[in-house]
């Protein structure tokens, strides 16, 4: 079998492989490249596995006219970048050691000892520069059936980085088809208390791209039957995601991980989940939404359109319902109108906190009116 997609075959790339094979070195693609090539996926990046030490990868990209960066040279990487494009090169490894966050990894020579210490059974698929595929245990059949599967033991491999338990379950919102793999379910269950000894950072790195997924409502619907969803945010409840999924294809709404997050609530999210600074406002945003706001057109002008299209279909979540036409107009239309009366145009007839008060009635008027009353309108009958 061979894998075929046009990054493969692109002279940077191909060029990357030439400087190590012709001086005798193994260049195999592997993982994500090759993962998502045989499902049809779009590759984003390419990452090279050799036998070649990572101080030769440098000499060698270096001879060849090519910058190498040594971005994770201690544990053998080198980004080889051609013709403007990064290549990440990596050394065989093995894991000498590890303390379920961190590894300490000894290079190797061997394709097989390399594959071992990877996670699941469909990461560890390899391509040689012309695209044949090598397959050191077995992981095709999984990755046609959708199933995800931790390479040899569950526990052991959980052991090594507690952080597997939400690739785990991120994999299969992504990749899986039909149920979750049993020993990889009663694994992440039974050690789901490492979860704490994660930095929150990673931890909400990883479920944001689970929430990403097209169809995340069953898998997240494990992660709370197995104990794992507690451990990641706590008090959250994952009742609104089916249907707010459901919304989504709908309305053809893309998804988004943070209206999502909204949905399945929890306690303090922005800390529990590390979230940036953009991101906590962006949820702020939605949830106030939620409480304070009813009318569609005046989400929209207050909130923005994308945040209150976010609104109405959490709220058409929470009351089953679809989110009707006239709806999604009113908030198009909140969204860029745009209120024709300031300040000044108040004084000095009013001043201080009855400025405030005035300009707010007829903020609200001029609302209720689906923002339609002109400013010579609201003067006329404000100042009246």
């Amino acid at each position: 079998m061979k894998v075929r997609g046009e990054w493969l075959y692109q002279a940077p790339t191909q060029s990357v492989c030439r400087l190590l094979e012709e001086a005798g070195f193994q260049a195999l693609f592997v993982g994500g490249c090759v993962r998502d090539d045989l499902l049809g996926v779009p590759v984003r990046d390419i990452d090279i596995a050799t036998d070649a030490l990572p101080d030769t990868v440098v000499d060698l990209a270096e001879v060849a006219g090519l910058k190498a960066v040594p971005t994770g040279i201690e544990h053998g990487t080198v980004t080889v970048v051609a013709g403007g494009l990064p290549h990440e090169v990596t050394t065989f490894r093995k894991d000498v050691e590890t303390d379920g966050r961190r590894a300490t990894v000894a290079f190797s020579t061997d394709v097989v000892e390399d594959a071992r210490r990877r996670d699941f059974t469909m990461n560890a698929l390899y391509a040689r520069s012309d695209g044949d595929l090598i397959d050191p245990l077995n992981g095709l059949p999984d990755l046609k059936a959708g199933l995800i599967r931790f390479i040899d033991n569950a526990e052991q491999r959980i052991r090594e980085d507690y952080l597997r338990i939400l690739r785990f379950f991120r994999f299969h919102a992504w990749y899986g088809r039909g149920g979750l793999d049993p020993d990889g379910l009663a694994a992440c269950a039974a050690l789901s208390d490492g979860i704490e000894s994660l930095s929150k950072e990673r931890i909400g790195a990883e479920f944001l791209k689970l929430l990403t997924a097209p169809e995340p409502a069953e898998t997240i619907a494990s992660m709370r039957n197995s104990g794992v969803l507690r451990h990641v945010l706590p008090g959250a409840d994952d009742g609104l995601i089916g249907p707010l999924v459901h919304l989504e294809g709908a309305h053809r709404v893309p998804a988004d991980p943070l209206r999502r997050l909204a949905a399945l609530g929890g306690e303090n999210q922005t800390e529990n989940l590390r979230l940036s600074r953009a991101q906590a406002k962006r949820l702020s945003q939605i949830l106030e939404g939620m409480g304070r706001i009813a009318d569609p057109g005046e989400l929209g002008y207050r909130k923005g359109e994308r945040t209150a299209v976010d609104v109405l279909l959490l709220k058409a979540a929470v009351e089953n319902r679809h989110v009707s036409q006239q709806e999604f107009d009113a908030v198009a239309t909140g969204s860029v109108a745009k209120f024709p009366v300031s300040a000044s145009d108040l004084m000095p007839a009013f001043q201080g906190p009855a400025l405030g008060d005035k300009l707010a009635e007829l903020e609200r008027e001029w609302i209720a009116s689906g923002f339609t009353l002109r400013r010579e309108d609201l003067l006329g009958t404000g100042l009246s």
